[in-house]
């Protein structure tokens, strides 16, 4: 105990100093920094249509331009960090200082099948101090349901990664089966090193997608369209076409007529993890608790103890790691904690614009393929990554 105070106090005499030293800095860029967050939030609120008629409007007036481009300038460096979109209202004042990313680096052997043994389970232990401030405090703190890590509500606050609005939905869901997703996890854009993050911003310089704005449908279409005849150095089919209003109904289930920018960044960059990485480098990405949820939604499935599933069921395993969308939904027989089969009665199974009708009854030519464990895992770990954001948008719309 000794040692667990002392260590305590010592954090606690340098959060003070941080605290101070932080609050003597913003004092000092405090005044630009505000008409910075001033002149993007108007941005961030907007569509990408109106961002790109506000840009053009101040460049005719040429008053403004200095102050636009160094908005501009700071939300591409807010995007080439992962930091994402920065808080509009935020205590400068009492706040800890947001921590500096480090983009991971492909490793020699990712491309190699990693060792995930179907019969091996792993013991899942949360970390036992927060992650922010290094204190314990038990029963206060909120554990990921992704990775290890926990922390204070108020550790969250004073980084500006918990606002008011969300402070009430991480309270009821970090300590439920559904979960809650930490900053780290939340972020599929943490997941690209650094090359594959300056291709995607390669890509949407080109294409003329502003950060931090919204997409309507149009925008996402012409966006698509931009990126297929770019790889591709043809048109985008008919065919193809559906499928992105498709994804885009999938990312915007609210139906509010566009897509926010942290959804459509997360969905490009899970695209482009797709493109770039081998299944066994997406499968080292997976945490231990995301394979453990994989084991239970593969031996839910495997019924008869053979070690092979349908592909059907395979297939419609997909759709329920976004299960923990389904707010609507009761109580079901297995969580998302332990992702298992959906009853094709249940409520999860035909909600969010799920089409029932296209999913093939059992007995049809493609259920007769067997799907073995490591099979089970590499056509299901691009949509177990992208079910990490709490956001309520899919960010991989799966086949039905």
């Amino acid at each position: 105990m000794g040692v667990l105070m002392s260590r305590r106090q010592t954090v606690e005499k340098v959060q003070k100093v941080s605290l101070a030293v932080s609050a003597f800095k913003d004092g000092l860029r405090e005044q630009p920094s505000t008409r910075r967050r001033a002149e993007a939030g108007g941005t961030r609120r907007g569509t990408l249509e109106q961002a790109v008629q506000e840009g053009e409007e101040e460049a005719s007036a040429g008053s403004s331009q200095p102050e636009e481009s160094s908005a501009s300038k700071a939300a591409w460096e807010r995007l080439r960090d992962g930091r994402g979109v920065e808080p509009e209202e935020f205590d400068r004042a009492n706040r800890f200082t947001p921590p500096a990313f480090i983009r991971p680096k492909r490793e020699l052997h990712d491309d190699e099948p990693p060792d995930i043994r179907l019969e091996q389970r792993e013991q899942v232990i949360n970390d036992e101090m927060c992650e922010i401030c290094e204190v314990w405090t038990a029963e206060s703190l909120f554990p990921c349901r992704i990775c290890s890590r926990v922390y204070h509500d108020g550790c969250l606050r004073r980084m500006g990664y918990l606002q008011n609005d969300s402070a009430v939905e991480v309270t009821e869901t970090a300590h439920t089966e559904t979960g809650w997703s930490c900053y780290y996890c939340d972020n599929l854009n943490l997941l690209l090193t650094e090359e594959e993050m300056y291709s995607l911003m390669e890509t949407l310089r080109h294409c003329k997608i502003i950060p931090e704005t919204c997409l309507t449908l149009d925008d996402f279409l012409h966006y698509k369209h931009l990126v297929h005849k770019q790889q591709f150095e043809q048109p985008m089919a008919e065919a193809q076409e559906e499928q992105a209003a498709l994804q885009f109904s999938a990312l915007d289930p609210d139906k509010k007529g566009h897509i926010e920018w942290h959804d459509f960044l997360s969905h490009e960059s899970i695209q482009l993890l797709q493109q770039l990485r081998p299944q066994n480098a997406l499968l080292r990405l997976l945490t231990a608790k995301e394979r453990e949820r994989a084991r239970a939604a593969f031996l839910a499935l495997d019924q008869d103890s053979d070690g092979f599933i349908g592909e059907g069921e395979c297939r419609r395993a997909r759709h329920s790691w976004f299960r923990k969308h389904q707010k609507e939904t009761p109580s079901c027989n297995v969580s998302i904690s332990h992702v298992g089969p959906m009853s094709e009665s249940s409520p999860a199974s035909s909600g969010s614009g799920r089409s029932q009708g296209k999913t093939p009854p059992a007995g049809e030519p493609e259920e007769a393929r067997p799907v073995d464990w490591p099979g089970f895992l590499r056509e299901n770990v691009a949509y177990i990554l992208a079910a990490r954001p709490n956001s309520a948008a899919r960010h991989l719309h799966p086949a039905a």
